[in-house]
């Protein structure tokens, strides 16, 4: 995983009145989009998958030490809400809206750099176990190496969709020990 620490943030970030959204409709809208790209750009550089909102406020993301500014709740929720509108939130407890999934890249991005690698590394009809391409040796060079399980399922259910590939249910609850086939 890369290091928080090296983690460029925008100049935005900086500045105080980004951590309070303005009134004005126009500049909200702005500042709104420059969170959302924020939020998926820090989620990329971390590899993190999930955000849970009750612990966002002591998030890096969403507190800023230097500046003693933290995005009020009210604030988080409306980013993670236009973030679900253009497709890159999904909520784990509707409901609820405590914990979402953060995608970064959406799931036809994944399933295309999957297929890649499948195809550059000959596995058509081949069965691979979702530990192999999350966490196996051959994966580790990937950018998909380390997904989240939730995150590596729902791309692979693209390519599924598509033919190409057919999702073999495990046995353990969380279908942790399942794998796919590729058919290319």
């Amino acid at each position: 995983m890369a290091s928080r620490e090296t983690f460029d943030w925008p100049w935005q970030y900086n500045f105080p009145p980004f951590f309070t959204l303005q009134p004005n409709a126009d500049t909200q809208s702005k500042q709104i989009s420059a969170w959302c790209d924020l939020v998926l750009s820090y989620y990329r550089h971390t590899k993190q998958y999930i955000l849970d909102v009750t612990e966002a406020q002591s998030s890096p993301l969403f507190y800023n030490s230097a500046i003693s500014r933290k995005l009020p709740l009210e604030a988080v929720n409306t980013i993670l809400s236009a973030l679900e509108r253009k497709g890159h939130v999904e909520w784990e407890d509707q409901p609820k809206r405590t914990r979402c999934f953060v995608m970064w890249r959406t799931p036809e991005e994944w399933a295309n750099l999957i297929l890649q690698w499948v195809t550059s590394k000959g596995m058509s009809n081949t069965v691979c176990t979702f530990y192999d391409l999350h966490a196996g040796e051959e994966a580790a060079a990937e950018e998909f190496y380390g997904m989240d399980l939730w995150m590596l399922k729902k791309s692979l259910q693209v390519l599924q969709t598509q033919g190409k590939a057919e999702l073999m249910q495990g046995s353990q609850p969380d279908d942790s020990d399942g794998g796919v086939k590729f058919f290319l």
